[in-house]
């Protein structure tokens, strides 16, 4: 812990405490806390707050450190309700009961309470203690141990100028790429919608087409229609004529006989 403590975030617990009795639990808490004083080990450190349930919080969770906790992978039946826990000849130890241990305590923290804080602290804190080092790391004379052929090094400040040109390089390269798949991606879409117009003018004139076969077919077959009408009725006024004619020739030859 004491060569972690400066890199990361530590936050001390106590596994399988379903070995310990609560008793024993919290004198074990009181030695690790005690131990951690004496040898100047640095845990995570909440931050402050002016809101009064927030620092509640940080209190009682401050109370419980180092935390406590017990894991399972095993679905126990207690009293009609389906829990995480490990079971043994005089009971159930509950992973997510707060009697039980600190797990709920651990995970609210991790993941929902004080998450951005940790990254944060990762980020701005640890990080940066590092880089910093890892800067001032440059020997005496501005000559860098780690080179084999003894070139000249920067300056922290001048190195940090230089990186921070090397960012401002990089993202206006990424600037530039992403532009230019924007322009791309642009040019895709409005092609796509080019043929998907000319494919929408190629149906519309095949339609188009097909109506006015349709209707030169059917302006065809109405004029066949009409032609076949007037032969048809050319062909009852003939026939009607020739009938008249008949029954008036009957008529005649009955008279003719009379007298």
């Amino acid at each position: 812990m004491k060569r972690l403590h400066d890199k990361v975030n530590v936050i001390p617990l106590i596994a399988k405490a379903d070995t310990l009795t609560p008793e024993e639990c919290q004198l074990f808490k009181k030695q690790i806390m005690k131990e951690i004083q004496e040898h100047k080990i640095k845990i995570y450190e909440f931050p402050d707050t002016e809101d009064d349930e927030d620092s509640k919080l940080i209190r009682k969770i401050k109370e419980k450190m180092p935390l406590a906790v017990v894991g399972s992978n095993v679905v126990i039946e207690v009293n009609g309700w389906k829990v995480r826990g490990r079971q043994y000849p005089w009971g159930v130890a509950e992973v997510e009961n707060g009697e039980h241990c600190d797990f709920t305590v651990l995970r609210n923290m991790l993941i929902r309470t004080h998450m951005q804080n940790l990254k944060d602290v990762t980020n701005n804190v640890h990080y940066e203690n590092y880089r910093s080092k890892k800067l001032a790391a440059v020997t005496c004379n501005g000559v860098d141990s780690t080179k084999a052929r003894g070139q000249l090094t920067k300056s922290p400040l001048a190195q940090m100028e230089e990186e921070r040109r090397e960012h401002v390089m990089k993202m206006k390269k990424m600037e530039t790429e992403m532009e230019q798949v924007f322009e791309m991606k642009v040019k895709e879409k409005k092609q796509k919608l080019k043929d998907s117009e000319a494919e929408l003018e190629r149906r519309h004139e095949q339609m188009k087409k097909n109506l006015e076969a349709q209707y030169k077919e059917l302006e065809e077959k109405r004029r066949q229609f009409e032609e076949e009408k007037i032969n048809w009725e050319a062909q009852q006024r003939v026939e009607q004529q020739r009938l008249d004619a008949s029954k008036t020739m009957e008529k005649n030859k009955k008279k003719g006989k009379i007298f």
